[in-house]
């Protein structure tokens, strides 16, 4: 069983590789491959617990989804999210259900159901990989990511409700929803305090294998204790995710380059591994088919894949064209307050918009709660096609199978129909997505011009802090120094590595005057990085700079700081 593992892991990553090397969507490859191989008389049979692989992969995917994730992108977007994430898997899960137990009674209502759960939550992590291959917009790929965190809460909660009903327990409408009231809070309170204790951890810790070590431990115990507690461990661990990505940028540099490499190889690997998973347990689960109820059960597989499919448009193109017609009337009641002054009169009040006019009062207000309006007809097309479902359905349909309150026939079929439905929705959405995204001529982000805007600001405000900064270390220089050469701070803004030099040479001099140290201007150089780096944190939190361009523009200066640290350190091997 190890070995078997050991071999199916490295097959998968070799075929990842492979994947990635073309620039071919791997989740996609990885599972053809492994459904191919599944035929060959040497290839190991994997019989996995569900509850395991749900417990072992699941909380790193999440975690790592999660720190990737722009909070203020997910708020803005959260409207859209609660609907993909909340209710369209609510009513996914019921329109399988109902249509399951149309064709197969033997299920019963409370099992099918069971099986509406467990196929209804959506799996972005292909998705998520075609769409940044193929440069979605930000605001597709906000989405996307986000209804991946949450609807596998909603989803697992539901298949605790139908699993007690099942078992005879009575529970109520009002019951279920309390359960997953529940859920939502003690899984939200558990991920946040996880959260805040790693932050401090990171904030406290300069030793960027230790913080990585219990970045990797975290989400296992998140999820666990949660789980434990009756919460949601999913919203414990995307909690804790979300709060230290977005407190991120305040730890130390080390860390973040550490981390980032990390959980790109955690990724892989669990991805792959898990896509391959599936493709060879789906011949297995065919071959194990009975005869007598073998057509019947294909024939409900079939239905439930199309019912997937259609829903998700079905409830999309609607529920997107109301909330877009509600924000109108929304906007057109502020217009008027906007003329009358009662609008900005109200917004007054709060000192965050005290500083803009009533037109750039207006313009932030359309961006931060109006985010139906961002979403195009195109738009909307493509979240309709990534439906492609994936680990979350796996595990569910296989931990399902042990329930003891289900008959043999009940949970081959639940099983049988996730696998179908998992499969089918991989090769299908996923092989004609890149297809239908090319045709509907969606490019990478379109919003260049607000981009090049709040990058002028951000620069013009950096360079204001950043004179402020020098200014007022050269007031400490002269004051520590005395008559000291200050043309350091002339050229400073130019290549670190120029400064340098100009150091260099002076120090090769005789010197007649106190002249800085090399660990002076390493300092110097670590507030300048610093008072920058809280330039953007501020222009994130008041919403004029997109999280996402914040992280590259933070990444260019964690590249700085190593830059500075390198020569550091070549400078002291040099002087030994």
């Amino acid at each position: 069983m190890e070995a078997g593992i050991f071999y199916v892991l490295v097959g998968a990553v070799a075929v990842a590789a492979f994947a990635r090397w073309r620039g071919w969507p791997a989740p996609l490859l990885v599972t053809v491959v492994a459904l191919a191989a599944s035929f060959l008389p040497f290839v190991p049979d994997l019989d996995i617990d569900g509850h395991l692989l749900l417990s072992l992969v699941l909380p790193p995917l999440l975690y790592s989804a999660a720190l990737d994730v722009s909070f203020v992108g997910f708020k803005r977007s959260l409207p859209q999210i609660r609907r993909l994430g909340i209710w369209l898997v609510l009513l996914t899960a019921v329109a399988v259900g109902f249509v399951a137990w149309w064709i197969m009674p033997s299920l019963t209502l409370p099992g099918a159901l069971l099986l509406g759960a467990i196929v209804a939550p959506p799996d972005a992590v292909s998705a998520a990989a075609i769409g940044r291959k193929l440069g979605l917009p930000r605001r597709i790929m906000t989405v996307l990511s986000g209804e991946s965190l949450i609807n596998d809460a909603t989803s697992l909660t539901l298949y605790r409700v139908f699993a007690a009903i099942l078992a005879s327990q009575a529970i109520s409408v009002w019951g279920g929803v309390g359960q997953f009231l529940m859920a939502v809070v003690i899984g939200v309170a558990i991920g946040l305090l996880f959260g805040i204790v790693l932050h401090q951890l990171r904030m406290r810790i300069n030793d960027p294998v230790v913080i990585g070590t219990f970045g990797l431990l975290a989400p296992f115990g998140a999820y666990a204790i949660a789980e434990h507690l009756l919460g949601s461990g999913v919203l414990a661990v995307v909690a804790m995710g979300l709060y230290v990505g977005f407190n991120s940028p305040r730890t130390d540099y080390t860390t973040r380059q550490q981390e980032k490499p990390l959980w790109l190889s955690a990724d892989l690997l669990l991805e792959s591994f898990v896509f391959a998973y599936i493709g060879l347990q789906f011949p297995r689960v065919l071959r194990d088919l009975g005869s007598e109820s073998v057509e019947q059960i294909l024939m409900l597989s079939g239905a439930v894949l199309l019912v997937v499919l259609i829903v998700r448009p079905l409830y999309i193109y609607p529920t997107s064209a109301w909330a877009n017609f509600q924000d109108r009337k929304r906007l057109e009641r502020w217009d008027r307050g906007v003329e009358s002054g009662e609008f900005e009169k109200r917004h007054r009040r709060s000192r965050r918009w005290a500083k803009y006019t009533a037109d750039e009062l207006r313009t932030h207000i359309v961006r931060e709660q109006m985010a139906g309006l961002q979403l195009t007809a195109k738009d909307n097309a493509v979240i309709s096609w990534a439906g492609m479902r994936g680990v979350v359905t796996l595990a569910i349909a296989l931990a399902a199978a042990d329930l003891a309150t289900l008959d043999a026939e009940a949970s081959h079929a639940i099983v049988v129909v996730a696998f179908i439905v998992t499969v089918g929705t991989l090769l299908l959405q996923g092989l004609t997505l890149p297809m239908l995204i090319r045709r509907l001529g969606i490019e990478g982000d379109v919003d260049h011009e607000d981009d090049e805007r709040a990058l002028a600001a951000v620069r013009e405000k950096s360079r204001e802090a950043g004179k402020a900064y020098l200014a007022e270390k050269r007031v400490e220089w002269e004051e520590k120094y005395g008559a000291v050469d200050l043309s350091v701070f002339d050229a400073f803004t130019k290549r670190m590595s120029r400064v340098e030099k100009d150091t260099d040479a002076a120090q090769e001099v005789e010197d007649t005057v106190p002249r800085p140290s090399y660990e002076d201007l390493v300092a110097l150089t670590r507030g300048w990085l610093h008072v920058r780096r809280e330039i953007l944190l501020q222009e994130r939190d008041a919403g004029e700079l997109d999280e996402e361009l914040m992280r590259e523009l933070i990444a260019a200066m964690d590249a700085e700081e190593l830059a500075l640290d390198t020569r550091g350190a070549t400078r002291q091997f040099g002087r030994a």
